[in-house]
């Protein structure tokens, strides 16, 4: 169980683009209410490990918390807290509780499948011809996705980015933090910019709209094949055509992983398949 539990987190710590990662060696107990008012509001993500073979890995939002732990040696236990439920504005009265719970529920799934799909993601057959067609959202005639594009493939690393936010995201969101990635102003790239690719994502099933709000969210499925797409091209296309047009590798890691086995593996068969094919990298 711990092994699979850190590797989930490696796996999915990159593409979520959390904010900062630090270990925390402190006390098991939860800190008393005095200490909690002093802290300010907290976003990204903490990785605790309070005990040996213990680790709890939380995502802060806001007054919101997204805690993964393990519970023994075959359970792993996800949960989400709620702070304060004022700063959402959902009512703190008796009768409100259940449409808290409710929503607290769907939070929960949106984040397992944002996690869920970047642990397994996978293409169809079909989605590689279908990407660059062009689409209809209602009305609205739109273009392709092209990830050979930069600027297409900057805005899905920030859906991606932003897939495990608790409320979704908005366009000015996703215009925000495409300018984060790329350092270009805002009058280059806004929210004007960032809602016409949220309707070609929306085109292809990729996100969706959330009831009747401006804010939208990531579909499993989607979310699935945008992850993969991305890592073949960024993580296995590219390095592999950069280390096939050199004989051998510039140098070896003293400590070698499996990913690099499987990378050097990799390598050595593409360039033996470039040189029957007849073409140079």
């Amino acid at each position: 169980m711990d092994e699979i539990f850190q590797a989930l987190i490696d796996r999915t710590r990159g593409p979520l683009n959390l904010d900062r990662v630090r270990t925390i060696f402190g006390d098991k107990k939860r800190p008393h209410y005095d200490k909690r008012k002093k802290n300010p509001t907290r976003w990204g993500v903490v990785v605790e490990t309070p005990a040996y073979d213990v680790t709890i890995f939380k995502v802060h939002y806001g007054k919101m918390t997204l805690k993964i732990y393990t519970k023994g040696e075959r359970v792993l236990r996800i949960e989400v807290i709620l702070h304060n439920a004022r700063e959402y504005r959902w009512g703190r009265s008796l009768p409100c509780f259940p449409d808290i719970v409710l929503r607290l529920r769907g939070i929960l799934e949106r984040f397992l499948n944002a996690v869920g799909c970047m642990n397994t993601c996978f293409v169809s057959d079909d989605l590689l011809e279908q990407l660059p067609e062009p689409t209809q959202v209602g009305e609205t005639k739109v273009g392709g996705i092209d990830l050979n594009k930069l600027r297409m493939r900057r805005v899905a690393e920030a859906v991606l980015a932003l897939s495990a936010s608790p409320a979704g995201f908005t366009a000015s969101e996703l215009a925000q933090q495409v300018r984060s990635m790329s350092g270009h102003p805002e009058s280059e790239y806004g929210a004007r910019r960032a809602a016409y690719d949220i309707k070609k994502l929306r085109g292809k099933a990729i996100v969706h709209k959330i009831g009747n709000s401006r804010r939208y969210e990531s579909i499993p499925q989607g979310l699935q094949a945008l992850t993969a797409l991305l890592l073949l091209r960024e993580k296995i296309i590219r390095p592999l055509l950069a280390a096939s047009s050199r004989p051998q590798p510039p140098s070896q890691p003293a400590h070698p992983t499996p990913t690099d086995h499987h990378y050097e593996s990799l390598r050595s068969g593409m360039r033996l398949l470039f040189t029957e094919l007849g073409m140079a990298a």
